[in-house]
Order: structure tokens, then C-alpha cells, then sequence
């Protein structure tokens, strides 16, 4: 079994964590009839928005104010998961409240006999050196929940997927640890008004076929403004495909809507030098944004750790797909024993069906350290439908090792900042490797096509060949504004032939 470090590691999440109560409807029919799905759930959010927003009832204060040791100490005890004995292909085990998980969901499983609550006691749990265990409720419930799924052998089941605290959902694939999260949803991110978190409140897992190789989650969404019913299939493997769909109703307009967020840490890489208090080379879970636009353009965002609060935006007539990726997969980048931060899952989201226009939204977070998650990327659609009327969502979720982007198209594999020749000098260095950049000679004509806007002004740029990896490198200079941040776009070209994906910087003051 995995340590529950590589499985659930601490987040600070800037935010506060709310999760509701529970709400009960009559689903006893649509089980008989063997309907009972992502319409039954729908309908009851849709009851759920035409109600006040009622907050939940916290658990104990003493289960809030344990230390992470404390809560470490706190196992769910294997032999007692869901379906263990069924010979099936998926398990499920539960997580225990506590610590920054302070309110409880309700979990059922569904199949032809009928929909069951699933029941809390404490004796699925051990608690080690804690002395609370005789003042734990008999109906405390639980924070989520663990599926489980053979990834090497038959009959060895590896967590494969985690949904605990607000709307966090985790997964991943063969030779991966835990990474970055997704979310149901994001609201008002970065906004002065303050975001708000919605909770997955109630869920019901289906139970799976005896081989099957997927598995099916509805989940009921709530918040202030936005009620939503959700459906996941999860199919896990040397890729851990999650597909999702859902249907939103609102209680009140919201001013931002981000659909499929991502929430990743990124502390420092390559592109400055590293902290002289950390003896590793590099520091993060992803170190890039992914976007693909329905012109066959792929845009590539290195991420950073600013100074201050960042905001961009992409527009897209046509999104493809975008994805927050771990792209350096060396270990001597790294260097790390423990948390194997190249072994980190991909996340690149697939829309199903045509989405309309809108913008994919970046925020980059300061942060001292690495247990704050401070990169988040999402979706924010160009217009919301007319208030009253649902919102309806569908998309595939992929975590994965390898990226999305096309092989012939050659990639940023480095980008390095530093001082120019003068002081008030940037110079910006990128390699570039792969695709049809490899098999053209050093004497190529190859040229780098590149953008600084027009408040900065580019000094002097080379593209040459690399001879230690077969790539090519570009180096530029540029003069910044003294008191903005400078957003920058480069690619590299033969003749008209386009080599190379699109590399865009947000250049700090």
C-alpha cells in the first residue's frame, strides 16, 4: 500500500474549505427500474437552487484542531473496503474527518438491489497514538473516499483516484504518485470579491461490473450561488482516463465561471536560480500550461512562482483542449527521493462537444514552500446562459506521462532568465528539441519568430543549433518596462514552415 504521504500530501489551500450538509430525495423508483443516474441527481440540485443555501454542521471541534502527525495517525483499515470480497476489479476506502477536513459527506452505493447508505464507525478506522478514539460520533460520516484498482498485478489494488475536501478530486495512472488535483468547479477565482469554494456534499458509487474496467461516481455539488449534479467514469491504466459530465443551476449569478479547473504547486525550475536555503535543482508538480486551439496551434506557458499575485488570460474561438503538464520527467532535476516530483501526473482536458468562445484563466500564486498549492487554470466561458436556465458540461480528463502534442512539432524543453549585457537587460534563453527540428542540419535557415509587445523593445536574438542534444537554441534580449509585467510569445520557422509550438512567458518587473 502506498504511504498516505504520496496519497493525500498536506495543502495549504489559501482558501477556506466548506462542505454542506446532506439532502435526501426519493430515488427508490428510478433503482427499481435500474434509471437511477446523472437526471435523478440533476433534479434534486435543480430542487436544491430553489432553496436558501444552508450551511453545514461542522464536526467536532477537537477533530478540527488535531496536528497533521495526529491525523497521519488516523488509517482506514484495508480489510474492511468496499466490495473487498466481491473477486471485482475496484475497491473503496474511506477517509476519516479531521484537520483541515472539518465537515462530513454522505456516501451511497448503488446497484440493482437498491441505493445504501454507506455507515461510519470507528472501527474502520485505527487511530495509533491518539487518545480520542472512545469521543469519536457513531455517525460522524466520512471526508470522502479512496478507489482502488490493480494497476501491476491481478489481485494488488493501488489507489487510483481521491475525492476529499470541498470539490478536489485526484488521480493517476502506472508509475505515477499523486500530483495535482482537478476540480468540479471554480467560482470567482482571483476576484476582489473573494472566491467561493463548492463542496461535493453527497455521493453514490456505482457498483462496478465483476471485470469491469471502469467505474461510475455521481456527486451532488452546492454552494452559495451554484447547485450542480456530476458523473464520473474513471478508467484506470497506464493512462487514467476521468470523464466527467454535469448539469448547473444556479442560485444566484456569479461574476466568473471556471470549468474544469486544475490546481497544481510550482515553487521553482530552471528558468532562475533556485533558493539558496534548498539543496534541490527544481521544485514543483507542474512546470507548464498546455493549450491546443482549434487552428492546430499549441501554446506553451512555463509556469512561475511571482513576486505577486498574476493573473493572464487565452482566448480561444475554438479550444481543442489545455492542461496543466509535469514536462521535465528527469530525476536529476529533481533530486528527490521522497516526493519523486517526476513521476507527478499530466492533466489535459478534452472538451466533449464543441465548447463556445471563452478564455482559458491562469493564476499564479506567490508562495514560500512547497506545501502550498498556488497554480490554478480553468476554463471561463465568453457568455453564461440566460439566468434560470442550466448549464450543461462534458469533458475527459486524462492523467497521464506523455503530452498531448503532436510529434512532428518540436517543443520547449528549457527556459532560463537572467540579466542582459546591460542592467536594465533581460536575457531569455530557450532550447527547443524534438520533431522536424532533429533531422535539420546545423546550417538550416531556421528563425525565431518572436513578439515583445510594444512597451518593451527586443536588443539582439540567435538561433543556433545545439550539438550536445540535437535541438536548437534561441537566445534574445529584451528591455522591459520598469513597472509591469511583459508577456512574450516565440516560435521557431524554416522558411514557412512552422517547427515548434508556441512558447509564451509572463516576464515580471
Amino acid at each position: 500500500m502506498m504511504p498516505l504521504r504520496c496519497l493525500h500530501r498536506t495543502r495549504i489551500i489559501f482558501f477556506i474549505i466548506v462542505i454542506l450538509s446532506v439532502v435526501f430525495f426519493d430515488r427508490s423508483a428510478a433503482v427499481a427500474n435500474g434509471t437511477f443516474g446523472l437526471n435523478n441527481v440533476a433534479e434534486a440540485a435543480r430542487k436544491l437552487a430553489a432553496e436558501p443555501f444552508k450551511p453545514p454542521q461542522a464536526i467536532p471541534d477537537f477533530l478540527k484542531q488535531i496536528s497533521y502527525d495526529d491525523y497521519r495517525d488516523i488509517r482506514f483499515d484495508p480489510a474492511q473496503s468496499l466490495w473487498k470480497d466481491s473477486g471485482g476489479n475496484f475497491q473503496v476506502q474511506f477517509i476519516h474527518p479531521g484537520l483541515f477536513y472539518t465537515h462530513s459527506v454522505t456516501i451511497h452505493t448503488v446497484n440493482a438491489q437498491g441505493i445504501r447508505k454507506v455507515p461510519f464507525s470507528p472501527k474502520q478506522f485505527s487511530y495509533g497514538r491518539n487518545k480520542f478514539a472512545d469521543k469519536i460520533p457513531a455517525d460522524l460520516g466520512f471526508a470522502g473516499f479512496r478507489i482502488a484498482h490493480p494497476l501491476y498485478k491481478k489481485n494488488e489494488f493501488n489507489h487510483v483516484l481521491v475525492f476529499a475536501g470541498a470539490s478536489y478530486f485526484r488521480a493517476v495512472a502506472k508509475k505515477q504518485v499523486f500530483g495535482l488535483s482537478a476540480r468540479g468547479l471554480a467560482i470567482d477565482t482571483a476576484l476582489p470579491t473573494g472566491e467561493e469554494f463548492p463542496t461535493f456534499r453527497e455521493f453514490w458509487l456505482e457498483r462496478p461490473a465483476q471485470k469491469a474496467r471502469s467505474m461510475k461516481i455521481l456527486a451532488l455539488l452546492d454552494s452559495p450561488s451554484i447547485t450542480g449534479a456530476y458523473e464520473f467514469t474513471v478508467s484506470p491504466g497506464d493512462r487514467t482516463i476521468v470523464e466527467v459530465k454535469a448539469r448547473l443551476f444556479e442560485r444566484k449569478r456569479v461574476k466568473e465561471l471556471g470549468i474544469a479547473p486544475l490546481t497544481s504547486m510550482f515553487l521553482y525550475g530552471e528558468e532562475k536560480p533556485r533558493p539558496n536555503t534548498d539543496w534541490r535543482p527544481e521544485v514543483h508538480d507542474s512546470d507548464g500550461l498546455m493549450m491546443a486551439s482549434g487552428t492546430g496551434e499549441w501554446i506553451w506557458r512555463p509556469l512561475i512562482n511571482p513576486a505577486k499575485l498574476q493573473v493572464s488570460y487565452f482566448a480561444f474561438d475554438n479550444l481543442r483542449g489545455f492542461g496543466l503538464l509535469q514536462r521535465d520527467r528527469h530525476f536529476f532535476s529533481y533530486e528527490d527521493l521522497e516526493t519523486r516530483h517526476e513521476m507527478r501526473p499530466n492533466a489535459w482536458i478534452t472538451p466533449i462537444g464543441d465548447w463556445p468562445k471563452g478564455r482559458i484563466k491562469l493564476v499564479e500564486i506567490p508562495s514560500p514552500k512547497e506545501t502550498n498549492d498556488n497554480i490554478v487554470a480553468y476554463w471561463v466561458p465568453g457568455n453564461m446562459p440566460p439566468a434560470g436556465q442550466p448549464i450543461d458540461l462534458a469533458y475527459r480528463i486524462n492523467f497521464r506521462s506523455d503530452e498531448p502534442l503532436d510529434a512532428t512539432s518540436g517543443r520547449v524543453v528549457a527556459t532560463r532568465v537572467g540579466i542582459g549585457d546591460k542592467e536594465d537587460l533581460k536575457r531569455i534563453v530557450l532550447d527547443f528539441e524534438g520533431g522536424k527540428l532533429e533531422t535539420l542540419p546545423d546550417t538550416a535557415p531556421v528563425k525565431a519568430s518572436v513578439s515583445v509587445g510594444q512597451d518593451a523593445q527586443l536588443i539582439q536574438q540567435s538561433v543556433v543549433k545545439n550539438p550536445v542534444t540535437g535541438g536548437w537554441r534561441f537566445a534574445f534580449q529584451v528591455k522591459p518596462p520598469k513597472d509591469k509585467p511583459l508577456h512574450l510569445r516565440a516560435f521557431l520557422q524554416h522558411e514557412k514552415d512552422t517547427l515548434t509550438e508556441t512558447w509564451s512567458y509572463l516576464l515580471e518587473p
